[in-house]
């Protein structure tokens, strides 16, 4: 019987990275879940192994887990087998195989929540280098080993990191032109907090006929 090609990719990962590796099937695409110490291994064997051949990373995000599953984060493969420690910050990348013709995801969790941190993915894909300093402007993800990991989208001054669940819809700080000191200044914020919860959501009877 012929395997589909979502089957072969999925034989050829557990041949060359082990048959008990954190592999899912979602959606007709492949999760394939890897510690954060062997983040940079595997990497490398999916770009160099000439039956995966992942010449391409197509992508690479920061993801925020803060309030998944109502604060139960826990690494799937971990959660199927039962009890996982919880773990907030994860690094996800899409790979492509141009050789092959295959896609596939591989994520990793940070291990400490209070200072995220794993292994750049330079050395191995050097057009990953914007995409990790995103992902520690947005998220406060630290890539160790990334030659020069500044903030790329917020400003120098900019304090905290944007895209985590906790970090507050105002900002903490402002920034103005102050025309007598003739330069721009940060200040706290001004800004009264609020929520603001849209018709469809507060009114049971919003477009319906009067």
């Amino acid at each position: 019987m012929t395997m589909t090609r979502l089957e072969t990719l999925k034989h050829n990962l557990q041949a060359a990275l082990g048959a008990d590796i954190a592999l899912t099937e979602a959606y007709g695409e492949l999760t394939l879940e890897v510690p954060a110490d062997q983040w940079i291994t595997v990497c490398n064997k999916l770009r160099t192994d000439a039956s995966l051949r992942f010449e391409t990373c197509i992508d690479l995000c920061g993801v925020d887990y803060l309030t998944w599953g109502n604060g139960s984060r826990q690494l799937e493969s971990e959660n199927a087998a039962g009890g996982a420690p919880s773990l907030r910050y994860a690094v996800v990348v899409h790979l492509l195989s141009i050789t092959h013709n295959w896609r596939l995801r591989v994520r990793t969790y940070a291990p400490d929540d209070e200072f995220p941190i794993v292994a750049s993915l330079i050395p191995c894909w050097p057009g990953v280098n914007w995409f990790e300093r995103e992902a520690f402007d947005l998220y406060g993800i630290v890539f160790e080993g990334h030659p020069d990991l500044r903030r790329i989208l917020t400003d120098y001054g900019f304090i905290g990191h944007p895209f985590r669940k906790d970090f507050p819809l105002s900002g903490n700080v402002e920034m103005r032109y102050d025309p007598e000191q003739r330069r721009v200044v940060y200040q706290p914020v001004t800004i009264d907090p609020r929520e603001i919860t849209p018709r469809v959501v507060r009114e049971d009877s919003y477009g319906m006929g009067r």
